[in-house]
């Protein structure tokens, strides 16, 4: 297996969204995506599948050594960094920012909670911001503030996925819900854990909703019309997320005991309507949704 199957393989078992989006690309931009991708599930895989923090820690700094070794000698022993390696120069990708995607995942060995939107919104970048802007990057552009665009809508997915993940991270121990938030709308850690649904967190969750929806908007206002095309494949998970946000408060966040999801089928006519489009249409709706 060539260290490009080995990464398409990794995408595609991993059934995200971000799969569908890949599809559309031109073969050099969906080697290099599909990659990117299968570097930030080896390290994410390594935190929630360790049961040992120390263990996960030496895993870790095997791949920053990785990527010392791949930047410094132009090769590396992985055959997901071995697939990275004809790109980093093309699409200029740099050792920091695959840096703090490492990062991000130590972050969560360190700590299992969040005192407020600050703390998360750190982590929310090391965890997506980063990638979003790494793909960016991959995805072509010729204005800065699409560098922007690229964050705030990495930020955008990470919440939708810490809404929609709400129950099942509990149960592994963590509750990214800020802590101020949470003491804002009076739920504890223990309904949550015990899987209380209550008008209390509703209201809760309705105020993360809003707080994605924002960055949705920023993300879509601050990208140039210059870049709109090319940065379709971003645009398409920005529909495909978007809509799993709508699914989740239409069935009002019953997120504590169970994982909310849209069919292969949906995901797809998402991506393929976004891409056909152009993605104009939903970049006018999100940058002015305030539902």
């Amino acid at each position: 297996m060539s260290p490009d199957e080995y990464c398409q393989n990794k995408a595609a078992q991993s059934g995200s969204s971000f799969y569908y989006a890949f599809l559309f690309l031109p073969p050099e931009r969906r080697r290099a995506i599909t990659a990117l991708y299968a570097f930030c599930r080896e390290v994410d895989d390594i935190v929630d599948e360790s049961t040992e923090p120390s263990v996960a820690r030496m895993k870790l700094a095997w791949w920053r050594s990785q990527i010392e070794q791949l930047y410094k000698n132009g090769h590396a022993d992985h055959p997901v960094m071995q697939a990275l390696a004809p790109h980093i120069k093309t699409f200029g990708l740099d050792a920091d920012r695959l840096h703090a995607i490492v990062e991000g995942m130590e972050m969560d060995l360190d700590q299992a909670r969040y005192a407020d939107w600050a703390g998360l919104r750190k982590y929310c970048w090391h965890a997506a911001g980063v990638v979003g802007e790494l793909s960016a990057a991959i995805f072509g552009y010729t204005r800065p503030e699409t560098r922007v665009y690229a964050e705030k809508l990495g930020l955008a997915f990470q919440l939708t996925n810490i809404i929609r993940d709400v129950g099942d991270d509990a149960r592994r121990g963590r509750i990214y819900l800020p802590v101020e938030d949470m003491q804002r709308f009076n739920v504890t850690a223990a309904e949550i854990i015990e899987r209380k649904h209550s008008e209390r967190f509703v209201e809760l969750m309705r105020f993360q909703t809003e707080r994605a929806r924002q960055c949705y908007r920023e993300a879509m206002q601050a990208l140039p019309e210059a870049d709109r095309r090319a940065q379709r494949p971003g645009l398409m998970m920005a529909a495909i997320y978007s809509a799993l946000l709508h699914e989740i408060e239409r069935d009002n966040w019953q997120v504590l005991d169970q994982r909310i999801s849209l069919t292969p089928i949906r995901k797809f006519w998402l991506a393929w309507k976004t891409w056909v489009g152009g993605g104009r249409g939903l970049v006018r709706r999100l940058g002015a949704d305030r539902s």
